[in-house]
């Protein structure tokens, strides 16, 4: 008990001392930003993935080019599409690296989109939802469809939180030692169907780091994926009887 109170003291200092907020994106063009450029660009003055004319074939990510450990992230998020042409979903990847020569990348995935509205994804990792929404009808009411929405990332230490348009959304706190606390963050543009997502206004203020968290470097970076494997030729037919 006494040591959770010193952990919330030293939390609650570091935030009085946390840096000012820094923009990830300047409103022109994608520097400090990697990723498939088929799939991402600046458009209207926002960074936008995916397609209204062509289906999405894999998860695509846009990623920062520096990495992250405790952050209060800041962005706006417009998800449209037709469900009719597949899923129409995003996320905002967090403390994440790219799977080495592969399109994915692995780690925490603050999830958007109907049915998904935050959601706590653990991609190309769990491979599992590890959070659900402290209030699902809530955090769903609180979407503007088809528009703009605040989605606002909170990670410090071990917690993740997550608000949409100020409706508090997710809370959760990691218990498993070997998750990395640090790592890239991500625009996802899910595969399936015929989906666009741009992101604005996106800032972060880092926030000072855990002492002692467990890091990708000390805990392993992502292995590379081995090759899919490839079909089976059938067998050649036999030469007929003469």
């Amino acid at each position: 008990m006494l040591l959770r109170i010193l952990v919330l003291a030293l939390l609650a200092v570091s935030a009085l001392h946390a840096a000012p907020a820094t923009s990830l994106f300047d409103g022109r063009t994608l520097a400090g930003w990697e990723g498939d450029l088929k799939w991402w660009r600046v458009q209207d003055g926002a960074i936008t993935g995916g397609s209204t004319t062509e289906k999405v074939p894999k998860n695509s990510f846009l990623a920062t080019t520096r990495s992250f450990q405790n952050f209060d992230l800041r962005l706006k998020l417009k998800l449209t599409g037709d469900p009719k042409t597949g899923m129409i979903n995003s996320g905002v990847q967090i403390r994440s690296l790219r799977v080495p020569d592969h399109h994915e990348m692995s780690g925490y995935q603050v999830d958007a989109g109907d049915k998904w509205w935050g959601k706590l994804y653990d991609e190309s990792r769990r491979n599992k939802v590890i959070a659900e929404p402290i209030d699902a009808a809530a955090a769903d009411a609180a979407v503007k469809r088809d528009d703009w929405n605040d989605y606002r990332i909170l990670a410090e230490g071990p917690r993740i939180r997550s608000w949409i348009n100020g409706v508090p959304a997710l809370d959760y706190t990691e218990t498993d030692p070997a998750i990395a606390l640090d790592g890239k963050v991500a625009l996802q543009v899910h595969s399936g169907g015929m989906a666009l997502v741009q992101f604005k206004d996106i800032a972060i203020t880092e926030l000072p780091p855990t002492p002692g968290a467990p890091t990708w470097d000390k805990v392993g970076h992502p292995k590379p994926r081995p090759p899919a494997k490839k079909k089976n030729a059938p067998p050649a037919a036999a030469p007929s009887a003469k």
